[in-house]
Formats: C-alpha cells, sequence, structure tokens
C-alpha cells in the first residue's frame, strides 16, 4: 500500500525532473537534500542522474538505500547455509530473497516492545492504557521480525545493504497493517479491517534502470549541516513546510528503523525525538535554515518545493532566495486530498522556487 507521507511528491515528479534537465544533462549530480520516502531520488536516479540523496530520519535513510544502491534482489550469500534451519523448517521456493520474506512473515509471535508498547493488548510500561497502533497478534510477528533481522545483522549474516532492504519491507508491511488514519500521531480508537490482516513482508520490487550511472550516495544528517559538503550542478529541496514535525509523526515507523526499545511517552506513546526536529516546522527558523544551506552548498541551481499550505508566504520566500541570485517561481495547481468535512479549498498550489546561483 506504501504510506501518505506529509507533503509527499509523487504528484509533480515530472515536473521536478523537467525543471532539473533544463541545466542538468543526463548523468550530472543532483542531491535530493531532504528525500524522505526517496520517490524523486529513485526517479532521478531513472533519469540518468547521479544522486546523492540525504535525511535526517533513519527510515528514510534505509528506503533511500533500497531506492539507489539495489538493482536487483541481494544474494543474502551469508544466509545460504542457514535459513533454513535457523529461521523456518519449512523450504521455500523462488529466489533467496523472497525465502529470507517468507521465512520472516513465518516466524513464530513474540511478545516485546511493539506488543508491550503498540498494540491493543499490550501493556504499556508507564501505566498507559494500551495503544492500539497494530493488533496484538500483527504487533508480536513485527516483534519476531525486527529481533531476527536486527540479530542477523548484529552476527554477520547480511550484510549493511541486505539489511536496509529488510529493515524497509518491515517498515512497508507494518505501515499496511497500522490502525492510523495516515500518520502516526495517534491511532485510531477502533480497529479497522485491513488491520487485522496478518502481517506479511513482500518483496520490493525494482524497474529496470537502463539508463543508471551508478555513483549514487546516501547520507543521513541534518540538511543544513551536509548541505556544506557537497558539491553538486543541481539540488532539489523538498523541505517540512507546516508545524507538524515529521520525527514525531512517524515515530513508528522510526523505532522500527533504528531497532531500538525508546521510552514510549503518554497517550501516544511518542519516542524522543527531539534530536530529529526540523527547524523548517518553525516560522521564527525556517530564513536561517535556508540561508546556511544555500551559502554553504556549492552548486549554481537550487529548485525547492513549497506549498501554498506552508508556514511562509511565497512571496517571502522568493525575497530570501533573492539575495542569492536570480528567482524563479512555478506553479501548478492539482486536486487536493481531503477529508469529507474538511473546510480547505478543492485545490491546491505547488511552487517550484528555482533559484540560479550568481
Amino acid at each position: 500500500m506504501g504510506y501518505r507521507y506529509i507533503g509527499a511528491k509523487t504528484r509533480i515528479i515530472d515536473w521536478v525532473l523537467s525543471t532539473v534537465h533544463e541545466t542538468c544533462e543526463t548523468g550530472g549530480h543532483v542531491v535530493d537534500l531532504m528525500t524522505g520516502t526517496a520517490s524523486v531520488a529513485s526517479a532521478l536516479r531513472a533519469a540518468g542522474y547521479r544522486v546523492t540523496a540525504n535525511d535526517v530520519m533513519t527510515y528514510s535513510y534505509h528506503h533511500a538505500r533500497t531506492a539507489l544502491l539495489l538493482s536487483e534482489p541481494p544474494s543474502f550469500s551469508g544466509l545460504a547455509d542457514t535459513l533454513a534451519s535457523r529461521i523456518t523448517t519449512t523450504l521455500f521456493e523462488g529466489s533467496a530473497y523472497e525465502g529470507v520474506l517468507q521465512a520472516i512473515t513465518n516466524l513464530d509471535p513474540v511478545e516485546g516492545y511493539f506488543w508491550r508498547e503498540l498494540s491493543s493488548g499490550g501493556k504499556p510500561a508507564n501505566g498507559e492504557r494500551p495503544r492500539n497502533y497494530f493488533t496484538t497478534e500483527n504487533a508480536k510477528r513485527i516483534d519476531a521480525a525486527r529481533a531476527w533481522i536486527r540479530d542477523a545483522g548484529r552476527q554477520g549474516m547480511i550484510d549493511p545493504l541486505e539489511h536496509s532492504l529488510l529493515l524497509h519491507d518491515l517498515i512497508m508491511a507494518a505501515n499496511d497493517v497500522a490502525n492510523i488514519a495516515g500518520t502516526y500521531g495517534h491511532y485510531l480508537s477502533k480497529t479497522v479491517e485491513r488491520s487485522r490482516v496478518p502481517l506479511a513482508l513482500s518483496p520490493t520490487m525494482w524497474v529496470p534502470m537502463p539508463n543508471d550511472v551508478g555513483g549514487h550516495e546516501v547520507i543521513q544528517g541534518y540538511a543544513e549541516a551536509v548541505a556544506a559538503t557537497l558539491v553538486a550542478d543541481v539540488c532539489y529541496i523538498d523541505p517540512p513546510y507546516m508545524k507538524r514535525q515529521y520525527a514525531a509523526n512517524y515515530h513508528v515507523l522510526e523505532t522500527l528503523a533504528r531497532e531500538d526499545e525508546p521510552e514510549a511517552v503518554g497517550v501516544s506513546g511518542l519516542r524522543p525525538w527531539r534530536d530529529q526536529y526540523s527547524n523548517f516546522c518553525t516560522k521564527t527558523k525556517i530564513h536561517d535554515s535556508f540561508r546556511s544551506i544555500v551559502s554553504g552548498m556549492d552548486c549554481p541551481r537550487l529548485i525547492v518545493s513549497y506549498s501554498e499550505d506552508g508556514l511562509i508566504p511565497i512571496e517571502g520566500l522568493v525575497r530570501l532566495f533573492s539575495e542569492f541570485g536570480d528567482v524563479e517561481v512555478r506553479e501548478l495547481t492539482y486536486k487536493r486530498f481531503k477529508s469529507n468535512d474538511s473546510k480547505l479549498s478543492p485545490e491546491l498550489t505547488e511552487y517550484l522556487i528555482v533559484l540560479d546561483r550568481r
């Protein structure tokens, strides 16, 4: 199913690519500085660019590694002699990768962190009522899967890229059965039918990429700090533009990606997330963060995605970027996704702010 990501750019990828292509020939180096689910980074790779993807979130790091550093299922050679005996007594058909996913899916459920802190039948350590992010059974399946993936990585049974792929697949599978409306800011009080479907890890599918030039890189860090270390032909920036912090709204996925067991705080069970706080979600800090990125990065063209719903009016951003070069604003309006009782307008205008450095 994938997951509903705040500000996802799947609808405007072709628009972004055409804007990149105006000044960057195939084979050029493009930075996706806040990659999110890596949808734009993946499209840039398919279009024949060398891509560097960065994000502060750990789940984004694993999504990007899967999207940019793999072209086919890895061999899982470290499991060749141990898979059947260690994970399941049932031999499997298909590729080693498919066998790993099938074996993980069939693990015996475990009462671990997700069962305790994030399931309808759990017993949160801080005395809160059970948090209905997952059914009891699916939370136990997640606990079993994450324990095996973590241990396999620590024991050297899987290499770092195979590790990222399995975490990516587990995140996607868990999201398919999560009892949420869209993000993980809170769970639904009643369990919806899709959340009752048993957790199952499905293989990631790669499309042929005949134009792939290779040399891709994935980084995890704050955009303001990472930008100063990069040299590129084009930098694409898709910053948060609302008050909603990604670290808080996707805390469950971050816990899957980090493979830890943080203190779950309050009714929503939030993990400590201030180490991934984004200045772009605060009106008073956006300008300084943008200035830090633009002044610090060695790149002639920057393309910034923004929205009419953003914290800062588009006119304010134009003034800011005009300090550094020539600015053009392009607009695209399309039908907005909204709930039936929403008071928002039926259409949404997205902007691409194109800055050509002096």
